[in-house]
């Protein structure tokens, strides 16, 4: 009873957080397990705690689950309370993994009561791999049981079983005007509690309104689902710990699957095209429509069929379902679990020698028209084995490289036990720990601990605390014209492709090794001329969204809200002799227009020093005990075949764009600035200098993130070397340890201690916002991805620009003008550019070794 005891104490502790208790783990599964074969305590209790409260898939306690279970089944053990059929119904409740092999053994049974329940309950398994072929194999050998296993699945009887999404569905409004960003959602400051769903799920909303949990309770007491509705939501990097917020609050149990739900609606005036495809993912229903007449507390009807929204009886507002098969995605709980059983479907139909099935909806697929691919259309196409795909087209890109970060990476793996995988079939998965590593929680302390392990025996990569920054490190494992995915939104490779999604999608995409993906349209950006004295590729980043304000493409305010890029491909030209860490710059930043994807042209020769230097990484990497070196290996291998006929697609000529951009580097003369707080709102200096609305003093200025590499720092050094201690709080954070390590060794830490900067462990830090903080109400001058409002501390206004402008806002301690800048940085740099942008080549490094 010592378990039981602690368990109640554990279930009042949480019972005051207001969420419920966490699963069982393994040894209390066994410890629970032991009382009800002893027939200890409630013995109706016990059983519902087996049933209801072990995390499925290939959970640790799902394996000491699925053993007693199967003994059960087997008649091995008789225990009260558990017939033999009931056993292998519960088994049939744990989705996958290592419940498989006692269902499939159960179909043998001499007892016909276990049969039938294991009948029922492999028909509504999707999970079984491998295992599919050794129910085959009974089939073929004459087993009835397997026969009707089979037909099930040939029949999708785990389809039709569940009910169609309703033609009326009647919501109560909880509105959350203006943007919605999954740092409301999800804060980073709680990013250690994300895995722990109901926990997390209590941070919803708290920084942006009173009460939001509060409210939805009570809106919940008008005895209809609950709906969340915002003119624009789901902008930022956490889009699958906020969709499991809101599904948390809004959403449904799963039985069999503790403190998750599914389904749920959110209605925006926009959805950020990542979080739409996350809430797809996880079972939500996403719709894109008018929200001006929603405010919270209407009771209104939404015909998802007609596509309209009724109030009072009043149409007030129209819309379309999209996908078009999004309607069977809610039905069979998410678009994952609807792929992963339509394959099972055809599998089984293939077997059993029936033609296609006509249960499911298909994707609506483009006419062809005959132009010519943009880049990111041949690159999608190659991954599919087609010479391109046209916007609109449905495929499942084969995804050759992912990444997963230690915010997330927990999310993830619960995801992957849930999908029962023991090994991935991704060619390279990478798991870092940059956004915990400098100011690590004890639970960021358990992860480096288990993690890397969990990731590795399945194949992956994992990356150490304090190596730095995921994109820094996965650009330089990525092959070029490939494409890849990962679970943080600057997951952007300056090379290939990447379409960044949620943990789930992630965690997908590594065990299958594809991704579900609606084709975008493109956007082109096309620069011309010569760039000016003084401007830095984070103005040409700024210059994007600057020069689509211009033409009226892109707006600030949220209400109405125009984006061009939103959903869209990116696709930059015109640079085309940048370095790879360059060009990330720009590719990463398209996070920030809400875009898809980005590419950007790039020449070979960049591209071969970029990847000669990859293998030296990648070949320390294995000397230095890093695993999985099979993985590491391969990946070698690939670059070294890639070096044999260095080729790079490009885009046809009559290749067609939604809208093309020409930005004339001629014409940009002075930074340009994203101003607080939103990296929308972009300004030349002087724009920003002319708005009394605006601050001029800055109080602090980081440098650091993904955004920037190693000659960031060297421009910065430079610019406040001879200067004295800045009358600012200066934060330098390198993105890497070797970036951290050169800049140590050319001197450059001396000038940054002269100048009074904190220097942290290369990592997220500030960008991130769960770590270290800027002073509340602090104006800073960053060089990080966004600023979004309290991210990098409660109430800052936050400026983003290059880290030469940084540097001249450090020491002078506000923003300069025009032409204060331009005396300082040309003078201070010039001459030196060779030197000072000149990046890590590690295989031109004497005996370089991490």
């Amino acid at each position: 009873m010592a378990f039981m005891d602690e368990y109640k104490a554990h279930v009042k502790e949480r019972e005051a957080l207001g969420v419920p208790p966490l699963p069982l783990s393994a040894k209390q599964t066994a410890d629970l397990i032991e009382m009800i074969k002893a027939g200890e305590g409630d013995m109706a209790e016990n059983i519902d705690l087996l049933r209801n409260r072990v995390s499925p898939g290939v959970d640790d306690a799902a394996y000491v689950k699925a053993a007693f279970l199967n003994d059960i089944a087997q008649e091995k053990i008789k225990v009260d309370g558990i017939s033999p059929e009931e056993a292998v119904e519960m088994l049939g409740m744990m989705l996958g993994g290592y419940n498989v092999r006692p269902l499939i053994d159960a179909l043998s049974s001499s007892n016909p009561a276990v049969v039938d329940a294991a009948v029922k309950a492999l028909s509504h398994t999707l999970l079984v791999y491998d295992a599919f072929n050794d129910v085959e194999e009974l089939y073929k050998a004459g087993n009835e049981a397997a026969k009707r296993v089979l037909e099930s699945w040939a029949n999708a009887e785990w389809f039709t079983s569940k009910p169609e999404l309703p033609e009326k569905i009647t919501v109560t409004v909880f509105k959350v005007p203006g943007e919605t960003n999954t740092d409301d959602l999800s804060p980073a400051s709680e990013a250690f509690t994300r895995s722990d769903i109901p926990l997390h799920a209590n941070s919803m909303l708290a920084a942006k309104m009173d009460d939001p949990i509060g409210t939805i309770k009570k809106l919940k007491e008008k005895g209809h689902p609950v709906a969340y509705v915002g003119d624009v939501v789901g902008t930022g990097s956490s889009r699958k710990s906020g969709i499991n917020s809101v599904q948390w609050h809004l959403g449904e149990d799963i039985p069999g699957v503790p403190n998750k739900r599914t389904g749920g609606i959110v209605i925006g005036g926009i959805i950020a095209p990542i979080f739409f495809a996350t809430a797809e993912d996880s079972g939500a229903l996403p719709l894109e429509m008018d929200v001006t007449k929603m405010e919270t507390g209407d009771v209104i009807d939404i015909y998802p069929y007609e596509g309209k929204a009724e109030k009072n009886g009043e149409v007030i507002a129209t819309f379309k379902l999209r996908p078009n098969t999004i309607t069977d995605e809610v039905r069979a709980g998410g678009r994952i679990p609807l792929i992963i059983g339509r394959g099972l479907t055809k599998k089984a139909r293939e077997v059993l020698g029936m033609g296609e099935p006509d249960f499911f909806l298909k994707p609506e697929q483009p006419a062809d028209t005959g132009k010519g691919y943009t880049l990111a259309q041949k690159m999608v196409g190659k991954a599919c084995g087609l010479p391109g795909v046209r916007p609109g087209m449905y495929v499942e890109p084969t995804m050759t490289t992912v990444g997963s970060q230690d915010t997330t990476g927990p999310m993830t793996r619960d995801e992957i036990k849930e999908l029962a995988a023991l090994g991935f079939n991704a060619d390279f998965v990478l798991q870092s720990f940059c956004h915990t590593a400098a100011y690590p929680k004890p639970a960021d302390i358990k992860m480096f601990h288990t993690l890397p392990d969990f990731i590795a025996n399945r194949s992956g990569v994992a990356l150490r605390p304090g190596d730095g920054v995921i994109h820094s490190w996965l650009n330089r494992m990525c092959l070029p014209d490939t494409v890849g995915t990962g679970a943080d939104s600057h997951t952007r490779f300056p090379i290939g492709i990447s379409f960044p999604g949620g943990s789930g999608i992630v965690a997908f995409a590594a065990v299958t090794g594809s991704m579900p993906l609606t084709m975008p349209e493109s956007v082109l950006v096309r620069f011309k001329g010569e760039m000016q004295p003084g401007i830095t590729l984070r103005d040409l980043v700024n210059a994007i969204p600057y020069y689509a304000i211009k033409a009226g493409d892109l707006t600030v305010e949220k209400k109405g809200k125009k984006n061009i890029f939103a959903g869209r491909i990116l696709e930059i030209e015109g640079l085309p002799d940048l370095k790879v860490e360059q060009a990330f710059e720009l590719s990463d930043a398209s996070a920030e227009r809400s875009a898809a994807a980005c590419t950007v042209h790039l020449n070979k020769e960049p591209v071969i020093e970029y990847i000669k230097s990859n293998i030296v990484l990648l070949q320390s990497m294995i000397d230095a005990g890093y695993e999985d070196h099979r993985t590491l290996e391969r990946r070698i291998k690939r670059m070294e075949e890639w070096l044999e006929n260095p080729e790079l697609m490009e885009a046809d000529k009559d290749a067609e764009y939604a809208a093309v951009y020409e930005i004339d580097l001629n014409e940009i003369t002075e930074p340009i600035l994203a101003c607080p707080n939103d990296p929308d709102d972009v300004a030349t200096l002087t724009e920003v200098l002319a708005d009394p609305k605006r601050p001029h003093i800055i109080n602090e200025v980081f440098v650091g993130s993904c955004m920037t590499n190693i000659g960031h720092y060297r421009a910065l050094g430079e610019v406040l070397k001879g200067e004295g201690q800045v009358p600012t709080r200066l934060w330098v954070v390198p993105p890497t340890r070797m970036d951290e390590r050169q800049l140590q060794e050319d001197g450059y830490y001396a000038i940054f201690g002269a100048a009074g900067a904190r220097t942290e462990i290369p990592g997220c830090s500030l960008c991130m916002g769960n770590q270290a903080r800027v002073a509340d109400n602090a104006v800073v001058f960053s060089t990080s991805t966004r600023n979004f409002d309290n991210r990098m501390g409660k109430g800052a206004q936050v400026y983003l620009g290059s880290a030469e402008l940084a540097a001249v806002c450090a020491m002078l301690g506000y923003l300069p003008t025009k032409e204060e800048y331009l005396n300082i940085v040309p003078k201070k740099i010039g001459g030196k550019e060779a030197d000072i942008y000149k990046y890590l080549n590690f295989n031109l490094i004497e005996d370089f070794a991490l």
